[in-house]
């Protein structure tokens, strides 16, 4: 065989290997783009930005953070789910605030520990900002059906349904009020991440804090969205590079 067709063979091959090569790429690229965008898609239709606006979730959330708030149901929300709700008789802010007992819960507060107790039933609340006890001033109200009854983790400062116990409402608010069950914190970049997660409720009928949602998977598609845009737009002018050197 001559040298000639030898050389044309291995300009065949590369031509080919290059137009693999580019529908690789291309395809990264086009599925990147799927990935990139059906992430932020699926995210704005889901979520929703909060700014926190007091310290009253301290140390769980601080005044300023922004969150990531899910769009459900306030008929879906759990106790021990942190909530970003709005109601008349509380003012024309949205706040945040933690669910710690629904419709029908009786609470009281505090046993001898200084627990909070729901139906009987003690709940450790490792979140409150300093230990404890559950509230300086004691309490004791039947959530009504379809409502909630919501306490700040910063319980010496939070002006909450311990507040509210002789408005219209008795404190809780109605379900329907709420706005979003908060999962993440988005803001500030050095406490950035899904909201942590409690079991103090676990042990009551009916459970407690609702699975998270969707974040992590989201997140997970525009990170694997972008890395296959890049790669794929890499790939040309890496190959060319490479060919080079050979």
């Amino acid at each position: 065989m001559s040298a000639t067709t030898t050389s044309g063979s291995a300009a065949i091959r590369r031509d080919r290997a290059g137009r693999s090569g580019r529908m690789v790429s291309g395809l990264a690229i086009a599925l990147g783009c799927v990935l990139f965008l059906g992430g932020f898609g699926w995210a704005a239709l889901t979520y929703r930005p909060y700014t926190v606006p007091t310290g009253s979730m301290q140390p769980t959330v601080h005044p300023g953070d922004k969150v990531l708030a899910q769009k459900v149901s306030g008929s879906d929300v759990h106790r021990g789910d942190v909530v970003v709700f709005q109601d008349k008789l509380w003012g024309n802010a949205p706040l945040v605030k933690r669910v710690v007992a629904v419709g029908g819960d009786v609470v009281v507060c505090c046993d001898k520990q200084g627990r909070m107790t729901v139906d009987g039933k003690p709940v450790d609340e490792g979140y409150v900002r300093g230990g404890g006890p559950a509230s300086l001033d004691p309490f004791h109200t039947t959530v009504p059906k379809g409502e909630l009854f919501m306490l700040g983790d910063n319980r010496s400062i939070s002006e909450d349904s311990r507040v509210h116990l002789d408005d219209a409402q008795g404190g809780s608010v109605p379900a329907s009020d709420v706005k979003g069950r908060v999962d993440a914190l988005a803001w500030p970049p050095g406490r950035m991440g899904m909201l942590p997660t409690t079991s103090a409720f676990d042990s009551l009928a009916g459970g407690g804090q609702s699975p998270q949602g969707p974040l992590r998977w989201m997140v997970f598609m525009v990170i694997a969205g972008a890395a296959l845009i890049l790669g794929g737009a890499a790939y040309e002018p890496v190959a060319k590079l490479v060919t080079r050197r050979r």
